[in-house]
């Protein structure tokens, strides 16, 4: 006994001295100001409580790093001590040594490998708090080695007699599917049998497990919709019905006899079930696979009324959401819910508001949709978010442009709507708006001359939208359909002299290069008009007054920066400087300047093409020209040769090539003058190489009397000699002498036998 008291007060007293995790929480809130200081210090400690042979204080160490790995700090340099006290017998330690390592585990972490074995052994333990703690560890760091080496015990585990287990065994084998998806096969039977297994949570687990994996490959679960529409009919737990529902959404669009048989079910818990995680399950099942029942679809759409009147706004947005997918399939089912979706475009909540607005679409009919577009034009008004106010703005255009302007009976009220929307600055639409104004303007005549009465208003105001054009796709594009429409559509201006003066204006010059080509050449179109009105009525003055002030303003845009804006002003510069010349002699230049712009623009449907007969005696599928040869025998001559050269060419140009078909060459035929010459210079050069030969010190050459070097510098060298006694030889003036070791076949055969000797069996160099 006291030898025991005096070991029990060494042991309190060398635990004195250490921190617990208590300690350590408390003394990191002590030190906010000096907290990186504290933990670097208590860091030091926990790596000497780690080199301790005491598991409860290696224990109580890993507890402290694992707080601090909650506060961001690096703890896997301890992943070794981790597993030590992993392999503790004590489950309370070992407790701490999992909860570690699902913290700081990770597949790239070389020494999770090690766990294998002490995984295995755990899995296997008689203990079950053992096997349950190592389940819920591996699920957490699972790599494809430990799913590989220890999916049969998982597997093993899922028929054990104890239900938390097989629960837990059978939601591991999910994770372990993931990472080794070939064990999903051989385990696919027992999962299956874990669906009617007598426990309602492993039930559940299994159900979970299959659903998540149907949501890849739906087809391969077929053959299970028996067994889950069994489940469904019997169960009572919402949260398995959820996943079930979810589970027969996927399956019913590959099986249309499923539907037919989920009718029933599906509509009972529709009416009954007051879960809204449920009910929202069943009606997206219903939207799925059941669309084409009619009154099922209405049943959800009442009961989606319950959702969007709900004030939580989760379930507003699940009701917007589901009631999307509805209108894709029926778009005048929505118009029941007109009422609560233009409530939802008042709501605070954006996102509420953005999916309101894909609902509107399908509420537009032609006794309504003035009403609602000028709803939505007062929503603009209001918002403060220009990607609110750019979305607002593409639905009202993508409602009056529907199907061909089907819902639109006034187009100047259209165009009105058009203008009042130019008038929101900021917005990235313009190219939009202004595809609308011409394509309306084009296409309904009546509409043209109160087009271009608006239109002449926005280039009145047309330096409100100079500050706005570095925008990409900004409000000032609007500018470009004004300034086509008035030039195009002139004689419909009532006073053309104030609109020219807008087009005139030098802010026109900050607005992009695109814009200003098209005022640029839309002046011209204007002058015309006004040029005509005035030789009419004998207006001289004005004549001389407006072609004086077009000679003076376009050379501002002769210095823009855009190619395209400096080629049509100067040109229009250039007529308009000869129109005031001719105009000075007193010609009348009106009717010949109008024909440049004569011609009605009519709008060309994209398929019009088609309609238009092909007149008698043109085949479209005839050459317009000869066609070039596919081959062509030996001798023939190449039908491209005068394209490139002449036939009298210099013999510079012998050849182009070689014929694929090793028919003879491309080259045209030459004369004999041609073929003397050319051997002449290459005597020539001939002659040349020899002289450079001779010269080149470093170039071996025959002796002078020997047959070689009398001939020919090419043939000299290709002939080769009659024996090799034949070779000249040069002799070396070398001041070292050079030993060479005999290269005679028998001197090789004994190097052969002299393999690892290293260097002594090589000839030598001095």
């Amino acid at each position: 006994r006291p030898l025991l008291r005096v070991l029990c007060l060494c042991l309190a007293r060398e635990r004195m001295f250490e921190k617990s995790l208590s300690d350590l929480v408390r003394g990191i809130r002590a030190h906010k100001g000096q907290e990186a200081q504290y933990v670097s210090q208590c860091m030091t400690e926990i790596k000497k409580e780690l080199k301790l042979e005491n598991s409860s204080v290696k224990a109580m160490a890993v507890s402290k790093l694992t707080y601090l790995q909650m506060m961001g700090y690096d703890i896997s340099w301890a992943a070794f001590n981790i597993i030590e006290v992993m392999s503790s017998t004590k489950f309370t330690y070992k407790r701490i040594g999992y909860l570690a390592a699902t913290q700081c585990f990770h597949e790239g972490l070389d020494v999770v490998m090690l766990t294998t074995n002490l995984i295995r052994k755990d899995l296997s333990s008689a203990s079950p708090y053992d096997a349950s703690l190592s389940l819920n560890g591996l699920a957490c760091f699972m790599t494809p080695d430990l799913a590989r080496d220890l999916a049969n015990d998982v597997l093993t585990l899922s028929a054990s007699s104890r239900p938390f287990i097989r629960k837990k065994a059978v939601l591991t084998l999910y994770k372990v599917f993931l990472k080794f998806p070939d064990a999903l096969r051989p385990a696919f039977p027992r999962l299956r049998d874990r669906l009617e297994d007598p426990e309602n949570g492993v039930q559940c687990a299994a159900v979970s497990v299959i659903c998540e994996l149907a949501r890849k490959h739906p087809k391969n679960y077929l053959s299970l919709a028996p067994t889950f529409f069994k489940l469904m009919s019997n169960s009572t737990n919402n949260w398995m019905l959820i996943k079930i529902i979810k589970l027969f959404g996927a399956l019913t669009p590959l099986e249309p006899r499923l539907g037919k048989k989920l009718i029933e079910p599906l509509t009972n818990l529709i009416r009954s079930t007051s879960a809204m995680s449920l009910l929202y399950e069943c009606i997206s099942t219903v939207i799925a696979g059941l669309s084409h029942h009619t009154p099922s679809v209405q049943l959800c759409v009442s009961k989606l009324r319950l959702f969007m009147e709900d004030a939580d706004q989760n379930l507003k947005y699940l009701g917007l959401l589901a009631m999307a997918k509805i209108m894709q399939k029926h778009p005048k089912a929505v118009l029941s819910l007109k009422d609560l979706i233009l409530e939802c475009l008042d709501d605070k909540d954006e996102s509420l508001r953005f999916r309101a607005l894909e609902l509107i679409s399908g509420m537009v009919t032609k006794k309504n949709m003035v009403e609602i577009v000028r709803k939505l034009l007062e929503h603009m008004d209001l918002s403060e978010s220009a990607v609110y106010r750019d979305q607002v703005l593409s639905k009202i255009i993508e409602i009056c442009s529907h199907n061909n302007y089907h819902y639109i009976t006034n187009f100047e009220w259209y165009i009105t709507i058009l203008v009042e929307m130019v008038r929101f600055d900021g917005t990235h639409k313009g190219k939009v708006m202004a595809s609308q104004m011409l394509d309306v303007t084009i296409r309904v005549r009546d509409v043209r001359q109160f087009s271009v009465k608006q239109m002449s208003n926005i280039l009145e105001n047309s330096h409100l939208f100079a500050s706005g054009s570095g925008d990409k796709d900004g409000i000032c594009e609007v500018l470009y359909a004004a300034a086509w429409i008035v030039g195009e559509f002139s004689e419909h201006l009532v006073n053309p002299r104030a609109t020219l003066d807008s087009l005139l204006n030098p802010k026109i010059t900050m607005l992009p290069a695109h814009i200003q080509a098209v005022f640029v050449q839309n002046i011209v179109k204007l002058y015309a008009s006004i040029l005509v009105k005035a030789e009419a009525e004998g207006n001289l003055e004005t004549v001389e007054e407006v072609g004086a002030m077009l000679v003076e303003k376009l050379p501002v845009f002769l210095q823009s920066a855009d190619l395209e804006v400096q080629e049509r002003a100067c040109c229009i510069l250039q007529l308009m400087k000869y129109i005031v010349k001719l105009q000075s002699k007193g010609a009348a230049v009106a009717d010949e300047l109008v024909c440049l712009f004569e011609g009605e623009l009519n709008p060309v449907a994209p398929k019009a093409q088609r309609k238009v007969p092909v007149p008698d005696g043109l085949d479209l599928e005839k050459w317009i020209n000869n066609p070039p040869p596919e081959s062509s025998d030996e001798g023939e001559k190449f039908a491209g040769d005068d394209i490139f050269f002449s036939s009298k060419s210099s013999g510079s140009h012998r050849s182009l090539g070689k014929r694929k078909d090793g028919g003879g060459d491309y080259s045209p035929k030459k004369s004999k003058k041609e073929l003397r010459e050319e051997k002449e210079e290459m005597k020539r050069a001939r002659e040349q190489r020899k002289q450079a030969q001779m010269s080149n010190p470093h170039y071996l050459k025959f002796p002078s009397g020997s047959p070689q070097s009398h001939k020919a510098g090419g043939e000299a060298l290709s002939s080769a000699p009659a024996s090799a006694s034949g070779i000249p030889v040069k002799k070396l003036d070398l001041g070292v002498a050079l030993v060479i070791d005999d290269i005679s076949p028998d001197s090789k055969k004994d190097r052969k036998g002299k393999k690892g000797r290293g260097k002594k069996g090589r000839g030598k160099r001095r």
